[in-house]
């Protein structure tokens, strides 16, 4: 598998990357929205290990496990800790997010992250690489299934953050609340001042009680193009 690394800044952690799974806006935005207190997490579809890396880097006293179905990419998530000295706080696990039941007892970790696939299968052009299709479509695991997963992973209390596609912000939160995920966050990504958000982040709580706090919008550039304060932070730039 071709593989690229990146310093993602200045005496940062270094990754290795995929062209067909290259570094997102949409991680790093994901990563700096779940940060916070959490012992044991977990990435569901962990792909090269992007969050992972970025969530351990920023809090000492993490553990993270990757669940991943692509053994190619599970693999190079494992060498992204490896090179990072990370190895001794984070795993991966090669499995399918439809069989936790199977890998883990429920309520096994305090956070659950993930950056899923944002189409229905079948919804568009597909993809002519196999591993660029499954992360873009929901082949092989659904907004639903995910949401079932979380839910039995998470303890009450427990979180679930979740990157997604706006146009299905309504799906997102009705799957949460059916499997006990009330949602408790929201926060829209714009380009741009006057654009249309191409972005949700959302943050779930098992067993939570009703109140969705609706956060600022994170702009990636203001009015002029040039990057927001918030971004130049998250990007450590």
């Amino acid at each position: 598998m071709k593989t690229e690394s990146m310093e993602l800044w200045p005496g940062g952690p270094v990754f290795r990357q995929t062209p067909q799974a290259p570094l997102g806006t949409d991680s790093v935005l994901l990563a700096d929205f779940a940060a916070g207190k959490a012992a044991r997490g977990i990435d569901l579809g962990c792909g090269s290990g992007i969050l992972m890396l970025l969530l351990l880097w920023g809090a000492p006293q993490l553990e993270m496990t990757g669940l991943e179905l692509r053994a190619d990419s599970a693999q190079l998530a494992r060498e992204n800790l490896e090179q990072n000295g990370l190895s001794d706080r984070g795993s991966v696990l090669c499995g399918d997010i439809r069989r936790v039941r199977e890998l883990f007892r429920s309520g096994s970790f305090d956070l659950c992250v993930t950056n899923p696939p944002y189409f229905p299968a079948g919804s568009g052009a597909r993809a002519p690489d196999p591993a660029r299709a499954q992360a873009r479509e929901e082949t092989d695991c659904t907004l639903d299934e995910l949401c079932t997963a979380a839910a039995w992973l998470l303890p009450t209390g427990g979180r679930f953050c979740v990157v997604h596609r706006p146009e299905r912000l309504s799906e997102l939160l009705c799957a949460m609340t059916r499997h006990g995920l009330e949602p408790k966050r929201l926060r829209l990504c714009c380009h741009r001042p006057g654009a249309a958000p191409n972005l949700v982040l959302a943050e779930g709580r098992r067993g939570g009680r009703p109140g969705l706090a609706v956060e600022p919008v994170v702009y990636l550039t203001d009015a002029d193009g040039r990057e927001t304060e918030e971004i130049r932070r998250i990007y450590h730039r």
